[in-house]
């Protein structure tokens, strides 16, 4: 969508903020030894408290109210009972609607444990989300934010997941443009507008940047079982510096 009043950005910032205070709440409680379904309660209390919906569960009917992916599962993990190891990597990934508005927000750490080598991977995507953000402006190609975020990933050293991206959002989870490419595409003649709405998700990994699909229907793993990191916000495209609902 494209917000063009004071209401829209009113309302988009406040499920914004519901998404990201979900998803600080969610991380702060993970530790070693609660299981992924009871970490997912805690999301779904939250959003429930605040009088917001779900987005997996109202569009998709999804079996959870957060995706809750364990490495090398990267997206779209189930919350069940698994119980969280130290030294695990995880990616929490919250999207929910209040009002009629939605936002999309996710971040992924490692459970009780320094590891020098998960750290830079986080390190790197988070810094690339931030590069990222910094090419979403009004009057920039849609092409730009997948090759800054190709040349971002390549530079610090890893691929990206080539099948997983970012989408438009704002009166539905997924909107147009329907994919926002991690990656350079020529062929995008797609051009930014003043207060489009975007969730921008760079996928970072250190194997070849394919996922295949489990048998549960949902979960994305690598194809390789490589590690991968991702972090998202949901903006409103400026001139300038974009807005970012989810802080």
């Amino acid at each position: 969508m494209t917000a063009d009043s004071q209401i829209d950005i009113q309302y988009l910032k406040a499920i914004g903020r519901i998404c990201a205070e979900t998803l600080r709440r969610m991380m702060d409680a993970t530790r070693a030894g609660i299981t992924t379904r009871e970490l997912d309660g805690i999301g779904r209390a939250f959003l429930e408290a605040e009088g917001a919906r779900s987005a997996p569960q109202v569009t998709y009917n999804y079996p959870g109210a957060t995706c809750i992916s364990v490495s090398p599962v990267i997206a779209h993990g189930i919350p069940n009972e698994h119980v969280l190891q130290q030294g695990e990597l995880i990616h929490i990934d919250v999207s929910a609607e209040l009002d009629g508005y939605f936002a999309d927000t996710g971040a992924s750490m490692v459970v009780s444990k320094r590891d020098r080598t998960f750290e830079k991977l986080l390190e790197a995507t988070k810094g690339t989300l931030n590069k990222a953000l910094r090419a979403a402006k009004a009057g920039n190609p849609l092409s730009g934010i997948g090759q800054t975020v190709h040349k971002e990933a390549r530079k610090r050293g890893y691929n990206v997941i080539h099948d997983l991206s970012g989408h438009g959002i704002g009166r539905r989870l997924h909107e147009e443009p329907k994919d926002i490419l991690n990656y350079y595409n020529p062929n995008e003649s797609f051009i930014l507008n003043e207060g489009l709405v975007l969730a921008i998700e760079p996928f970072l990994t250190t194997g070849m940047g394919r996922t295949t699909q489990m048998k549960d229907g949902w979960s994305l793993r690598t194809a390789d079982n490589a590690i991968a990191a991702q972090f998202e916000h949901t903006i409103i495209v400026t001139k300038n510096e974009p807005i970012v609902l989810t802080l």
